[in-house]
């Protein structure tokens, strides 16, 4: 009888683990057969011998990255015959059959395109069906609950720091759970589903929209079904309300087609609302804003972009616009351009957290490619139609100081006539008292080649070093 080898994936999603052990595998020319595959060091205890006790006997070859970019996927898969089925197309690949990721009627091959696409699906269940929910008493918490059908937590965590870098989340599972405190991802063991909130405040008014934007002419329940299966309802507050939208359907397209035709309505005023009285503080102000309806930049974005920082804060930094990050999380600076921000700020001694931080535009502008949303340059008359609520935000802070961050916020702050590449980098005295400068954007900086890119933020940081020292009297 030949040897038993034992193979231990230690956690079972661990792509790199089961390479680990893959690889010690192949080096020693152990074939697929002698090898039993285990998801956990307790798993493994009667087992054969350690796969990386076995002396290696030939060198590794590379393997196709196609083959590696699929493997990934299919390692979370909770099917019990992932691991070596992975690794018998590894030891086929490696003993000549390199094309074997472009047989897609191969035996080996078809399922694990089989194993593939439901890890995909998983993957896009998980994007499309997770709800944060306010933590309650934790200002700024959120945290959500989520059954998937695999282990696919570790690959997803990454969409989700990205696309909420403004908050400090928490999704739970029952096997695993992620945290993202803003600035790194860490994983814990699964919780339990009476770990997250049931409800929050916020869910009613989610309802309430949905029932509104909710066409029963475009009714299709075997579509929506097969879209968001029934078995994600429960983790969507939508979802309560559907069974007497669907029930209701039938009598409102009824309703809808006796309803006598009305003339579109313009979406966007005809002009911006004026403010009768200017706001007595911060939050009134940043109300407000919320609903500003003055250039048509409300439409696409998902929200304004107030300012943010103590309301006594010395100095206000002003940008641009928000950015995509910054308009998914609702707050300035928090993308690639804040983090290069936080950078220089860090080499130069000045804490973020003392400084005032906004947009002369508070809404993001963007063009669409494909799923990405490109930033776009504000108008000038996107930027006339903000200046209401910039200019009352510095009337209110009354800071000494106000760094302008590329040309639309120095236009803003300095007038139309300022030629930031010129002028970048000097002292202005503002007519309420403040002093002034202008610098490029973090974001121009980033948008250098790379050949350029470190003497362009040599340039910002030198900038920036005007704040350490007393602004002219």
């Amino acid at each position: 009888m030949s040897e038993r080898w034992t193979a231990t994936v230690d956690s079972p999603w661990d792509f790199d683990a089961w390479r680990e052990q893959a690889r010690a595998a192949l080096r020693a020319n152990i074939a697929p057969d002698a090898i039993d595959w285990h998801g956990d060091a307790q798993g493994a205890l009667l087992a054969g011998r350690a796969i990386t006790s076995a002396p290696p006997v030939r060198a590794l070859q590379m393997m196709p990255r196609d083959f590696f970019e699929l493997a990934a996927r299919v390692a979370c898969h909770r099917d019990t015959d992932a691991h070596a089925l992975l690794y018998r197309m590894a030891w086929r690949i490696a003993n000549g059959e390199r094309h074997l990721c472009t047989l897609a009627t191969d035996i080996d091959m078809h399922r694990a395109l089989r194993l593939d696409q439901a890890v995909r699906r998983d993957l896009h269940k998980m994007k499309a069906f997770v709800r944060f929910r306010a933590v309650p008493g934790v200002e700024g918490a959120f945290i959500a609950w989520f059954e998937p059908d695999h282990r696919i937590v570790d690959r997803v965590s990454g969409f989700f720091a990205r696309r909420f870098a403004g908050m400090r989340w928490s999704i739970l599972t029952p096997y695993r759970s992620v945290h993202w405190n803003g600035e790194a991802l860490a994983f814990a063991p699964g919780a339990l589903r009476s770990d997250a909130p049931d409800d929050d405040a916020q869910e009613s008014l989610w309802r309430t929209y949905y029932a509104h934007i909710f066409n029963p002419a475009r009714l299709n329940p075997r579509m929506m079904r097969q879209e968001m299966p029934q078995k994600y309802w429960k983790h969507l507050p939508e979802a309560h309300v559907l069974p007497v939208l669907l029930r209701e359907a039938g009598a409102r397209v009824e309703a809808m087609a006796d309803r006598e035709p009305q003339p579109p309505r313009r979406r966007i005023p005809e002009q911006a609302p004026a403010i009768e009285m200017p706001a007595s503080d911060l939050e009134t102000l940043r109300a407000r804003a919320r609903d500003c309806r003055a250039c048509p930049l409300w439409e696409p974005a998902t929200q304004t972009v107030f300012g943010e920082g103590p309301h006594d804060a010395r100095i206000v930094l002003v940008g641009e616009q928000p950015g995509d990050e910054e308009d998914l999380s609702g707050r300035p600076f928090v993308g690639p351009a804040g983090r290069l921000l936080q950078r220089a700020l860090d080499e130069i001694g000045i804490p973020r957290q003392t400084l005032y931080l906004t947009n002369a535009v508070k809404h993001f502008r963007f063009e669409r490619r494909g799923k990405h949303r490109l930033h776009k340059a504000p108008e000038p008359g996107h930027a006339r139609a903000c200046r209401q609520w910039l200019v009352q935000e510095i009337g209110l802070l009354k800071p000494d100081v106000i760094v302008c961050l590329g040309a639309t916020a120095a236009h803003s702050v300095l007038g139309r006539d300022f030629r930031l590449m010129q002028q970048r980098g000097r002292w202005e005295r503002l007519s309420n008292g403040a002093s002034a400068f202008a610098t490029v954007h973090p974001a121009w900086v980033l948008r250098q080649p790379e050949g350029d890119r470190e003497a362009a933020y040599r340039g910002f940081v030198e900038d920036l070093r005007l704040l350490a020292a007393p602004a002219p009297g």
